[in-house]
């Protein structure tokens, strides 16, 4: 007996992303934006804006990764800057989004996975993960990845009529 979900990370292919995807990254982000308290974005946002943000993390250099499955974009994980001063330049706050109808097969997993072997091999040093309280599975998702609990701010987001608390996730890529 296969495993489907096994079966189906097989299936997934993993890519840099351009600028072409941004209408499909804008479609899963929108979801989030108007149903969950996960970002604090409270209006959805283009496809321009998209391609914009894309190219800003490119630009630094930082990897920007899309997960296909049968030609289509099922999921996103990127890093930003940590902080603009330079001596945060060896740290990054990572994202990764996961289309609705795909979380809880490993899609996830693996662009995180694919996203922290490219970090690490352009010589960062930490990695912070921020997670919007609660949230089960982003917890456990950077838990298995080797992230542990550093930080937890309370109330410092409002979204949908309520305080959200933020937990951050920090992993260290590398030591010296």
């Amino acid at each position: 007996m296969v495993n489907k979900d096994t079966q189906q990370q097989k299936e997934v292919n993993i890519r840099e992303t351009f600028s072409s995807d941004a209408a499909a990254i804008a479609e899963i982000y929108n979801h989030y934006i108007r149903q969950t308290t996960i970002t604090f974005e409270e209006e959805p946002v283009s496809p321009a804006e998209i391609a914009r943000r894309i190219q800003r993390v490119q630009s630094f250099p930082l990897p920007w990764l899309v997960a296909e499955l049968h030609d289509e974009i099922v999921g996103y994980a990127y890093a930003g800057k940590w902080r603009e001063r330079t001596a945060y330049r060896f740290s990054v706050e990572t994202t990764v989004y996961v289309r609705p109808d795909r979380c809880g097969h490993g899609i996830g997993y693996e662009l995180y996975h694919q996203l922290l072997q490219e970090l690490k091999a352009k010589g960062v040093h930490a990695a912070m993960g921020g997670i919007a309280l609660p949230n089960g599975p982003s917890v456990g998702l950077h838990e298995k990845l080797g992230f542990q609990k550093v930080a937890h701010f309370k109330e410092v987001g409002f979204k949908f009529d309520r305080w959200i608390d933020v937990g951050y996730w920090q992993r260290i890529l590398f030591s010296l």
